[in-house]
This record gives structure tokens, sequence and C-alpha cells, in this order.
């Protein structure tokens, strides 16, 4: 049997449908072909549904917005295929974290990486894990402080008692960061009220706005708030943030949390360039699962620049560190440097699920680009598995074309070292 069909057994056989007790393939089988791709490359075709809505729920400790993110099922199914407990799983692009919490979740060690430090603001806490109890008992130390001006217009956004105890919570958590005193339930906090900056529900600190993932321009939410008739009114900031925690927690037991605690005191978070983080040992790394930036579809800086400004963070620095191809040639040059770096540190034999998308209204399918790369830097192509899924709300956001006719796609490039 080859080394194709070898994998394809395992997808078929997998633990994610045992796990689920679900007999997908009987009632959909999988379309499996061969395509000849542009360098004349034979690749197995694996189309079908791997996961959906209707599948296995994530965990709730996942449920952070954040922009171009995919579902935890995703990382769980290589995960759960091709990993064991204690083996080493990394996501380079980590965005919210979701391939490596789900890893946690799963009692595989992690290392994390993304040059955002905000990713890092996202991800480290929810592996770390605070009690309820210890939030509660912190945030009322905190000491909050009216009629604290900021040093932007922020009116737009937030009432002034509210932005006065924000202000406030920034303080605190720069002054404990900055005096060595920062710990995990300082982080958990800082993690959930840059999540519960804006949105469009009552349990966000702002007025009414969207999308919950950004945050759109001053001048874009005073245009909002006059078309929707819309005003900032107090939120009690200390309450929203033991609500998200309480929702953040729900489904976090004992056993997960011991399991979490552990992983975490063994955990790596990088804010690294991934095309070099020497942090990393040679063939250490069992599974890769990761999205890379799809060429300038989206501005990660301009995006985040509330987040960033309550973390202290400078998107101007940050928007010179995150590379945004405006090229395919500059895209292939970037993914080319990062897949030599992952092929260091992916033991033998290990895998990297490398999920990509359609860009440019379809006229890009980037796994074509993905395997003329793989290739020249010596990866094995184990398969292109393209998952469908029924139309989601956000879906059109991302200029899919797939998602004009209902269908949401994941298109993943299975590489071997």
């Amino acid at each position: 049997m080859s080394e194709h069909n070898i994998f394809l057994e395992q997808v078929k056989n997998n633990q994610y449908y045992n796990d689920m007790n679900l007999d997908l393939f009987a009632e959909e089988p999988l379309a499996i072909t061969e395509k000849l791709y542009q360098n004349k490359t034979k690749v197995t075709i694996i189309e079908g549904e791997f996961w959906t809505s209707k599948q296995r729920k994530g965990n709730s400790i996942h449920e952070i917005s954040y922009r171009a993110c995919f579902k935890p099922q995703l990382p769980y199914f290589f995960i759960s295929n091709f990993t064991n407990e204690d083996d080493i799983v990394y996501d380079p692009f980590s965005g919210r974290g979701t391939t490596v919490i789900e890893a946690a979740l799963n009692n595989r060690h992690i290392v994390s990486n993304d040059i955002n430090p905000l990713s890092k603001i996202l991800t480290q806490p929810r592996i770390e894990v605070a009690q309820y109890s210890e939030v509660k008992e912190r945030l009322e130390v905190i000491p909050y402080y009216k009629n604290i001006k900021a040093d932007i217009d922020l009116s737009m956004f937030y009432q002034e008692d509210t932005l006065s105890e924000i202000l406030s919570l920034k303080q605190y958590l720069i002054d404990r960061y900055e005096s060595g005193k920062e710990d995990y339930i300082d982080r958990w906090i800082r993690m959930v009220a840059t999540n519960r900056l804006t949105g469009h529900s009552a349990n966000f600190f702002s007025v009414y706005t969207l999308p919950p993932n950004q945050a759109i321009s001053p001048q874009k939410q005073k245009q909002l708030n006059d078309k929707y008739h819309r005003y900032p009114i107090y939120k009690n900031t200390k309450n929203i943030i033991l609500i998200k925690t309480k929702s953040l927690l729900r489904d976090i037991d004992n056993k997960k949390r011991k399991i979490l605690h552990s992983i975490a005191k063994e955990s790596l978070f990088l804010t690294e360039d991934a095309r070099y983080t020497p942090q990393i040992k040679d063939n250490s790394i069992s599974v890769i699962v990761t999205s890379p930036p799809f060429l300038d579809v989206i501005d990660y800086a301009s995006d985040n620049w509330l987040r960033c400004w309550f973390n202290n963070i400078n998107t101007d620095e940050i928007a010179k560190k995150i590379t945004i191809t405006k090229s395919i040639e500059e895209w292939e040059s970037f993914i080319y440097d990062a897949f030599v770096e992952f092929k260091r540190v992916l033991a033998p034999e290990g895998i990297m699920a490398f999920e990509v998308g359609e860009v440019r209204k379809g006229k890009i399918k980037l796994e074509d680009n993905v395997i003329s790369v793989a290739q020249k830097v010596g990866f094995n192509i184990e398969a292109v598995m393209i998952n469908k899924q029924k139309f989601t709300k956000t879906a059109n956001i991302w200029g899919v074309t797939n998602n004009l006719k209902g269908v949401n796609t994941n298109r993943i490039v299975i590489l071997r070292k």
C-alpha cells in the first residue's frame, strides 16, 4: 500500500468519528479523486464534510473572537489522528490560539507563535486558566478611578464612566506587568477585557458595533451611532468580565483544568517571525496545524488598533513586523522560507496541515502555490483535503466565492516530512 493510501485509510478510520459516534461516510461518502497540478504533480483530493456544526461542539474555552480563525474541530481532526499524548503540536501563525488550545485540552504539549503579540495575550491565559473565584477576588481589589482622560477620543465607543473603568484597568495591568508582579489571574483579566472592548451585545464594554473580532475606525463608529440613533451607556466592566469568564469556563471541569495547568508549565509562547524560531528544537514537533496570512486580504494591525491601544502595543511597530504580501510571488517567497523552518522543527514523518483558501474572488486557489513551494523545500505531498460545510453568516467577509453558493470550505494541504 502506498503512503497516500495509508494516509487515506487513516482519514477513513479516524478517531474523530469514533469519538462522535458518527458513521458519516455511510451517509455521505468521501469524494476521492486525483488532480494534476501545474508542476505535473498528481495529488490525491479528499473532499467531504469532516467537521461541521452538527458534529463535535468545541469547548467553551475557545470562544474568543478573532478575525479569520478556524473552528477547533479542524485541528482536533489532525491532533486526534496523528499525535499521541505528550507529543508536541505547533502553530506558527497562532492567531487566537485555536490549534494549541485544542491540543492542550487533549493533553498534548504545545508551541504557539505569532508575530502579533495580541495572539499571546489571547492564548496563554486560556491554557493557564484562572478559576472564576480567583478572577472575582482579584477584580474586587483593582482600584477604579473616575474622571480619567484617555490619550485619544473614544467617546463614540464608551460612556464616560465606562471609559474611566477601562483606563483604570489598563493602568493597573501596565503597572503589574512593568513591576514583574503580573500573574496568570492578571493575564486572564487582560485577555477577557481585550475580548470585551467592542461588540454588538450588552456584554461588551462599548456601544453597539460590528464586528466583535475587530474595531472599526472612530469615524465609522460615529456614522454607525448616527445611523441607528445609538449612544454609549454605562457598562459595569467588572461584571462583564465575570460574565465572560463564567461563559469561557463552563466546559472546564477539574480534570480539564489539571490537564491545562500541566501543559501550561511546559508551553512555549513565541512572538517571532515564523521563518526564524531558534527557540524550537530540531525534529521536536509531531504535527503543525496552521493557517498563514492570505496575501493582503486582512490588515491585522489596523483591525486590532483598539486592542493594541488597551494593551499598550504600538500598532506602527506591529505593522512593520507583520508580513502582508501584495503579490503571489511575494507570498510564495514568504511561504518558502517558512517551510524551510517548519521542516527543521518537524520530527521525521511529522505531518503539517496547512489550511489555505481561495482569494481574489476565487481567482487564486492557494493550494496550487503551496504544493509547488512544498516540493521545492522537500516535503512529501500527502493529499489536499477539502472540507465543505453549510454557509455561515460571516462567510462572505473573506471573499470566498463558494460562500455565495451557500457553502463554506476549508482547503488543507497535507504535507509530511
